[in-house]
Order: C-alpha cells, then structure tokens, then sequence
C-alpha cells in the first residue's frame, strides 16, 4: 500500500513539473472558472483553444497551485478557486480573445484573472485584453501600412506615363 502512495505521489510531483516546464514559455496565462460545462462543450473550448493556438490546462488547483508557487504566475493563486482551468499562449492576446468569444456564448464560462509577464490582471483588465487584435492581427495591419505609400507613390509615378500615352495615341489617332 505504501508503495502504491509513493508511486502516486511521483506521478504527481512529474504532472507538476512537466506542467510547470510548459507554463513558463507562456505569454499569457488565463484563469477560467467553469461551473457546469458539460462534454460537448468542454470539448468545442478545447477545439477552439487548439485552433487558436492555446492550450487548456484542468487539473486539481493545489497541484497547479504548486506549479505556479515559485514563479510570476503566483498571483493567480487567491483567483483559484472552486472548477478551474487555465488557459495559456505564446501569443499575448490569444487566449484571453477566444476564452472571451466562448464565454459570451456559454454562461458557464467566466474569465477571473490573467498574467501578462509580470502583471496580474482582473477579470475586467483581462476582458480589455481580449479586445485587442492578436499579434498576427497586428503584423497584417503594419505590413498594410508599410506597402500603401509604395503603391501611391507606384500610382503617381505611372499617372503622368499614361497620360502622355493618350495623348500620343489621340494625336497619331488625329494626325492619321
């Protein structure tokens, strides 16, 4: 029996590890209070996290508790209570935006609080976080930025070509 309990006790101490490995190279770390998710709905959060690139942790709050002790994430502690689950990103937006998307549709869904580096956030601060666009958002709206004076300055420099183009083609189109 004692054995079975040490045994038990090193998977757990390897669960806190491993997950404590993995949180670290996180951007941004979201903690969920889910009261009453079914299956299919825990399932369909878990497709949309997957597809935004974000992972979903559920596990027992003092083993998670233990993992984020000695860090930065140790100010989720006092949030952590009751069914909860984190979500965490390497994107500092991502997970907050779609645990947002999915708690507007399911009421069973609450953001609580966040870590962004070394910041604590509150659900509120953590909703604002959820509204700003996502980092590949950001990067397609700077490229855009970046290439529109190229093309008004391509714009400028064609116009007085073409010009000149009609009004050689109407003065050959006349002369004739």
């Amino acid at each position: 029996m004692s054995e079975n309990l040490s045994d038990n006790r090193k998977a757990k101490e390897q669960q806190v590890q491993a997950f404590e490995a993995e949180i670290k190279a996180a951007q941004l770390v979201v903690v969920l209070v889910q009261n009453g998710l079914d299956a299919d709905q825990t399932l369909a959060l878990r497709r949309a996290m997957r597809a935004a690139g974000v992972k979903l942790k559920v596990g027992k709050n003092t083993l998670v508790k233990l993992a984020i002790k000695d860090s930065v994430l140790a100010g989720l502690e006092p949030y952590m209570k009751g069914p909860t689950a984190l979500a965490y990103s390497a994107d500092p937006v991502a997970a907050a935006k779609v645990a947002a998307e999915f708690a507007k549709k399911n009421d069973k869904l609450k953001l609580v609080a966040a870590v962004m580096g070394d910041q604590v956030l509150d659900a509120a601060g953590t909703m604002a976080l959820a509204t700003l666009p996502s980092l590949d958002e950001l990067r397609g709206k700077l490229v855009g930025l970046l290439v529109a004076p190229a093309t008004k300055i391509a714009g400028i420099v064609q116009a007085p070509a073409g010009q000149l183009a009609r009004v050689i083609s109407a003065y050959s189109k006349t002369a004739a």
